[in-house]
């Protein structure tokens, strides 16, 4: 379920007679995220982590979460602000499980909290 943009750079440094090795980059990936509130109201979307910062985006129809943070930090804590929607702010605090799967807590303005996973897992909540 990830997609991959990707780039690719061409070599030939010390190759018998020329040769050329295409190297893949990932310049963004996307993948599953889901959020489960304190009351077991899900909401879906999707986690974006690209060179240029990762954003995180939530919905479940009616209301939609997002953020943007720092996507190229080497902490396996992450820390995202989010706004909502309907007016809530809130806090999400990720830990990596790899580089494109984790979860955390999600702490919202009106005090209420939830559950997040983002990466593979996210797919089958």
């Amino acid at each position: 379920m990830k997609s991959i943009i990707a780039i690719s750079a061409t070599a030939c440094a010390f190759c018998f007679g020329g040769c050329a090795t295409a190297v893949t980059v990932p310049v963004a990936v996307t993948v599953p995220v889901a959020v489960i509130s304190q009351h077991g109201e899900i909401l879906r979307g999707t986690n974006t982590s690209a060179l240029s910062g990762g954003s995180f985006s939530v919905t479940n129809g009616k209301i939609t979460c997002s953020g943007s943070y720092n996507a190229v930090t080497n902490s396996k804590t992450l820390t995202i602000p989010l706004v909502c929607s309907d007016g809530r702010t809130g806090i999400a605090a990720a830990v990596r499980d790899t580089q494109f799967s984790g979860g955390g807590k999600v702490r919202f303005s009106d005090g209420s909290e939830g559950n997040f996973i983002y990466g593979d897992a996210a797919s089958r909540i």
